[in-house]
């Protein structure tokens, strides 16, 4: 395949980066990267009343976080800006006024509510809506006339009443066939002037000299309408591949029901970008029959991936299995980058203490805990007592402390916790507890757990002489006589 390739994705700023929206930038992404093309950010923000350049901000803030990065767009520009199609309205305007006078489009005085009005009595006779062509042979006095009584037209793409099927080569599905009956007139400019979505994306794709549409399958029923607008203009048409739906467990749409659904909420969970490329990657794609592997970095994606290995069938977003990934990840991370990536969600929590300020002795904490974080949010609930005793004790844990012997053991241990230096090891600790227990001649749960209830407020967790060499003498000879 030639370095001439040039792929685009192209979001619309009317709200957060949804999760599908992310894996199919990243597809785009990994064909331009693995073949040397083109990949360009280009805003699709002609629904004027919805977008906003908070959502964009926002869009592109996800989209750097995953780690993608594009070779032109709004804020860096290009030889085939500009890269907002607000800004490009008198481009589509200019192709319009082509169209219209090659008799390939008509001025519409029709009212939203007048077609409103006929859409109802089609489906109520059990005719399949869609646009009459009333307005397609006005004369220039019946034009003039209803432009007088305060009507704005739009501009609507004459289907020719003779064509045959649109067939579509699509490089996931194969060859889709569409009826000509199916295809109506259709507006490509709105009565305000805003060109609507499938005029723009057809101009703006052959002037970006884009090579290969490849978008979410939601976008294959618009592809005979743009294919007409591409041969009405004489362009080239490029190559598409419509990526499948990503589903919810349930197999319905992926939605907010099923839970988080945004780039950006996924973030402050603290899932880590690079395990998000890699989960998502593989929903909808795979390297090879027969290959089963299930960890890729962005680099090894960019080596073996291909739209031969993009799959028909519907992706299942699996909460579960991205976060048992997430947690591969976190567990790969050096504990230097795992403390400071942890240090915000204890700061949003209310940790703002002398402690969360001694790096390296939450870097401890950060440690002990690495093995059993799946998300870095995690870490607030996990690391919670070694910032404060006060904690409530489940059902389970109080049975321990209301437990014959378990005020011996803490009596015990606090005692010799008192005899000893104020920073206290690991090794120190066990020691300790096992002259403890042979003392008292108890071992095992009736030894530790005891221990570990009054310092941790839980029955199960880390390693306990670590926690008590972290939480220091004072502080659990403090909680054990508490």
């Amino acid at each position: 395949m030639d370095n001439n390739i040039r792929v685009r994705f192209a979001p619309s700023p009317t709200g957060y980066l949804h999760i599908g929206g992310s894996r199919t930038a990243l597809f785009n992404w990994l064909f331009a990267r693995h073949n040397q093309g083109t990949f360009v950010l280009r805003i699709e923000d002609t629904d004027i009343e919805r977008s906003s350049q908070a959502s964009e901000g926002t869009i592109v803030s996800s989209l750097k976080w995953l780690g993608l990065d594009w070779d032109e767009g709004p804020d860096i520009g290009g030889e085939f800006g500009p890269y907002r199609q607000c800004e490009r309205l008198a481009i589509y305007n200019e192709y319009a006024k082509k169209l219209i006078k090659q008799g390939s489009a008509y001025y519409c005085y029709c009212l939203e509510e007048e077609l409103e009005e006929r859409r109802m009595q089609a489906l109520s006779e059990k005719r399949t809506p869609g646009y009459d062509g009333r307005c397609r042979n006005l004369s220039t006095k019946e034009q003039e006339q209803l432009k007088a009584s305060g009507r704005e037209p739009s501009i609507r793409f004459h289907v020719p009443d003779e064509i045959p099927a649109v067939i579509i080569q699509d490089d996931v599905r194969g060859q889709v066939v569409f009826q000509p009956d199916t295809i109506k007139d259709f507006v490509i400019v709105r009565s305000n002037g805003v060109a609507s979505y499938n005029f723009a994306v057809v101009i703006d794709d052959s002037l970006m000299k884009i090579t290969h549409v490849i978008r979410g399958e939601d976008h294959l029923s618009n592809t005979p309408k743009q294919i007409l607008i591409y041969q009405a203009l004489g362009l080239c048409l490029p190559y598409f591949a419509h990526l499948p739906l990503m589903l919810g467990e349930d197999g319905s749409r992926l939605s907010k029901r099923h839970g988080a659904t945004s780039t950006e909420a996924f973030k402050e969970m603290g899932y880590l970008p690079e395990a998000m490329v890699n989960y998502l990657a593989l929903r909808g794609w795979a390297e090879g029959e027969g290959i089963n592997r299930e960890l890729y970095t962005a680099c090894d994606l960019i080596d073996c991936f291909s739209i031969e290995g993009v799959s028909r069938s519907a992706a299942i977003f699996d909460m579960q299995k991205l976060t048992w990934m997430n947690g591969i990840y976190i567990r790969q991370l050096p504990i230097d980058e795992l403390t400071q990536l942890c240090l915000p969600y204890m700061e949003q929590a209310g940790y703002l203490d002398e402690k969360i300020n001694d790096i390296a002795w939450f870097g401890r904490v950060v440690e002990l805990l690495q093995e059993r974080l799946e998300k870095l949010s995690d870490i607030v609930d996990m690391a919670r007592y070694f910032f404060t005793a006060d904690f409530v004790l489940n059902e389970e844990a109080m049975s321990v402390m209301d437990a014959d012997g378990t005020r011996d053991v803490l009596a015990g241990f606090a005692e010799l916790l008192k005899n000893g230096a104020e920073q206290i090891t690991k090794e120190e600790c066990s020691e300790k507890i096992k002259a403890v227990g042979k003392e008292l001649g108890v071992k095992g749960k009736g030894l530790f757990i005891p221990i570990r209830v009054a310092l941790a407020g839980c029955v199960h967790g880390p390693d306990l002489p670590i926690i008590i060499s972290i939480l220091g003498r004072d502080e659990c000879l403090k909680r054990m006589s508490r």
